[in-house]
């Protein structure tokens, strides 16, 4: 076996630190042990969300196998958040905050502890990114292992996914669905362990990481109630070994290019918006510079191929039965998306990790489609500029909605009164629905707008209302929405200075976003504008609010 580099030897060889040695003896390490690698494992499980209820015991198996490897594992845990249960409430507020406090505790336990590798046992949205940030700052053999995307429900014949359960409120909301229906999808929509089932955030995020060479081959797209997912625990187990004896580290694997091969899988898979804040902020923790000019570059060159929900019709589970993520990486990579040289934490490139995998036949299904009858010639995030958007904005344009949008703003402050308006029927064919001061430091905490175009589609308004917001949008949403607008509304940006009847344009085909009045009327508005106070004076949103970045930079919380 290969000498292993072990940041824990000061621990277990130091005669200075008796009592670190007598922890570890009252933990159960024998004298044997004393002489491994010690693999900090984290997992973000909790009971209280399918996407992260089963983590633990996938933690469980990992460090039985680590055992088997030779390697002491050490399980411990950090906290998650359930958009699918916050979405719609205040406690959206805390979603992506969970992603920097993730990042934060692991590094936290990991220097702490002086831990020789880590294997993060991640499940919904935030989990991955914060994971991944961690890694980089530590710099320490790290693999990211996700725990996997949940079975579809069924009712009448019709697959249902979590989207399913709030396009369902708006149906009722606006008579096409009776309570009875509406209870049975509800119940229907989840039917077990793992993330929400479509292209959203979570599975976004799980396959753009693998092609960036943070996770292990097929990890993204093997269901969580799938039994290759515990079998995946031995694969982790040896891998984490091989990285550990070839001291090799996530700063040996992360590059510009890598990340290009993420944000090409993104568009290619028409994935969430959410993930132009998760990269840059993993580019940031990496010191890689990476803007949203290099998103729009990547966009611009990679095809829209998968129909996959919330805009197209397939899930998951259906990448995997046509061979996975690696399928549909290995086609990219024929076709020139993906540079094929960058290295990968099973210590081979993406090449040779897609040499062997077996490359999908298009007569027999319809989830991914050839680059010849793309869905879409261009990626579907992007990025938007214009005197609303000075700092930019993202869109996600899978070519269902059209390319120009103009119409009449109904403006709202926050996201409650947002979805009270359009449940009364305020807003109308042709409308531009602005929902404002839900940013970084407005919301506090940036929280996703899932539930207003839930209820805008489920009310039969999708292809003919827009909705642009400072906040963000959930992996699920679909339709002409515009987020991420920047400079926010709290910190005097020009969406802050809208009025309801303002004429507003949204064009993709110049990307440019834009309200129709003069430039003279929007300097007497900013002179009278007044910053909204903030709601929170204390704890953790408080001082999110105090350090976050905008979302153009990431909403990173360590640049300030």
């Amino acid at each position: 076996m290969k000498e292993i580099n072990k940041h824990s030897r000061r621990l277990t060889q130091d005669e200075s630190q008796p009592a670190s040695q007598a922890m570890l003896y009252a933990v159960g390490l024998t004298d044997e042990d004393m002489q491994k690698a010690q693999v900090g494992i984290v997992s973000t499980g909790y009971d209280g969300n399918p996407c992260n209820m089963h983590l633990n015991r996938l933690k469980d198996e990992v460090k039985i196998e680590c055992k088997i490897a030779d390697l002491v594992g050490l399980g411990f845990n950090t906290i998650g958040v359930s958009d699918g249960i916050s979405m719609g409430t205040s406690g959206m507020n805390y979603s992506l905050v969970s992603r920097d406090i993730i990042a934060d505790s692991i590094e936290t336990v990991m220097n702490a502890q002086s831990y020789d590798a880590l294997i993060a046992i991640v499940g919904c949205d935030k989990n991955m990114p914060g994971a991944v940030m961690s890694m980089l700052r530590l710099n320490r053999p790290s693999i990211m292992m996700y725990g996997g995307t949940i079975a579809s429900g069924n009712y009448k014949g019709k697959k249902l996914n979590i989207v399913s359960a709030f396009e369902a409120l708006g149906q009722k909301v606006a008579g096409e669905i009776e309570e009875d229906e509406y209870r049975e999808i509800i119940k229907r929509s989840i039917p077990g362990a793992g993330a929400c089932g479509g292209m959203y955030t979570a599975n976004t995020m799980a396959s753009a990481i693998e092609c960036m060479g943070f996770s292990l081959p097929y990890n993204s797209s093997i269901p969580a109630e799938n039994p290759n997912k515990l079998s995946e625990s031995e694969r982790h187990a040896v891998a984490i070994k091989n990285l550990l004896e070839q001291d090799l580290k996530p700063l040996d694997i992360i590059s510009k290019k890598s990340i290009e091969n993420a944000i090409a899988l993104v568009n290619a898979l028409g994935g969430s918006t959410n993930a132009v804040l998760h990269f840059l902020a993993i580019a940031h923790a990496a010191d890689i510079d990476f803007t949203l000019e290099d998103f729009q570059r990547v966009s611009d060159k990679t095809p829209l191929i998968a129909d996959l929900k919330p805009s197209g019709k397939y899930l998951m589970e259906d990448v995997h039965g046509i061979g996975g993520t690696p399928a549909i990486m290995k086609y990219l990579l024929d076709g020139g998306y993906l540079h094929g040289d960058c290295m990968t934490v099973t210590g081979k490139t993406l090449a040779e990790n897609l040499a062997d995998v077996v490359s999908i036949e298009f007569e027999d299904q319809d989830v991914i489609f050839p680059t010849d009858k793309a869905l879409k010639t261009s990626g579907n995030i992007q990025i938007l500029y214009g005197n609303l958007a000075s700092e930019g904005a993202v869109a996600k344009i899978s070519g269902n909605e059209g390319l120009l949008f103009e119409g009449k703003a109904v403006v709202y402050d926050g996201e409650q009164a947002a979805n009270t308006g359009i449940s009364n029927g305020e807003v109308e064919k042709g409308d531009v629905v602005v929902i404002r001061y839900v940013g970084p430091k407005g919301g506090p905490g940036m929280p996703e707008m899932l539930k207003p175009t839930s209820l805008i589609m489920g009310a039969g308004l999708g292809k003919s209302v827009a909705l642009i917001t400072d906040g963000r949008f959930s992996g699920g949403t679909h339709g002409f929405v515009v987020g991420h607008i920047t400079p926010e509304a709290q910190s005097g940006g020009t969406i802050g200075l809208l009025k309801t009847g303002d004429i507003i344009r949204i064009s993709a085909e110049d990307n440019t976003i834009n309200v129709l009045i003069s430039e003279e009327e929007l300097a007497q508005r900013k002179l009278v504008w007044v910053a909204k106070k903030p709601t929170h004076t204390k704890g953790v949103l408080y001082k999110y609010a105090k350090t976050v970045s905008s979302a153009s930079k990431g909403c990173v919380t360590d640049e300030f």
